[in-house]
């Protein structure tokens, strides 16, 4: 069982309920014997909650109760790194997409972009054809961006662990390339 990674200040403020409250409110609504669905819409229709705290309550909620870990989501494990890069974003951008670029720090991997909004996202398909790798760049001034990886579809907690450490090495090369 993990603890909400959202303070119990953050969510009464939004929600009107810290999370002991919300998980006893659920116990007692029978939310243990429903779906990761039927929560989330009890939630929303039965509580008034926005479509994201709706899912960031039922998510927390199966957590604490044992039947989701850290990471896990309804189509497997997922993993997010990111790093901020002293390069405007257009600049980080053709890193990403250029093909030549990429594989000086990504290497080799045959992976395909499904879609892509320059200079704001990518969507990926990695070289197992069975992950997705979703790519956000945000400016953050003139000469300063971020780029967040969200790798989606793991098969379980030690590969969360391996992409995580693949992407922050993989993220650190990137830096290193547009620093020189």
């Amino acid at each position: 069982m993990t603890q909400p990674t959202i303070s119990d200040a953050a969510v009464q403020a939004k929600t009107g309920r810290v999370w002991d409250e919300w998980f006893n409110l659920l116990d007692t609504e029978g939310a243990a014997a429903m779906t990761h669905r039927e929560i989330a819409t009890r939630l929303r229709k039965q509580h008034g909650l926005s479509g994201w705290w709706s899912q960031m309550v039922t998510v927390a909620y199966e957590q604490a109760r044992g039947r989701r870990e850290l990471h896990q989501t309804s189509h497997g494990y997922q993993v997010g790194v990111s790093k901020t890069i002293p390069v405007p974003v257009d600049t980080l951008y053709a890193a990403c997409e250029d093909e030549a670029s990429r594989r000086r720090w990504l290497g080799d991997e045959p992976i395909t972009i499904r879609r892509a909004t320059r200079p704001k996202s990518m969507r990926i398909t990695w070289s197992d054809a069975q992950t997705n790798v979703d790519v956000s760049f945000w400016n953050k001034g003139p000469a300063k961006s971020t780029v967040q990886v969200q790798h989606s579809k793991l098969a379980d907690r030690d590969e969360v662990e391996a992409k995580r450490t693949f992407w922050r090495a993989a993220l650190a090369r990137l830096a290193s390339q547009l620093a020189s």
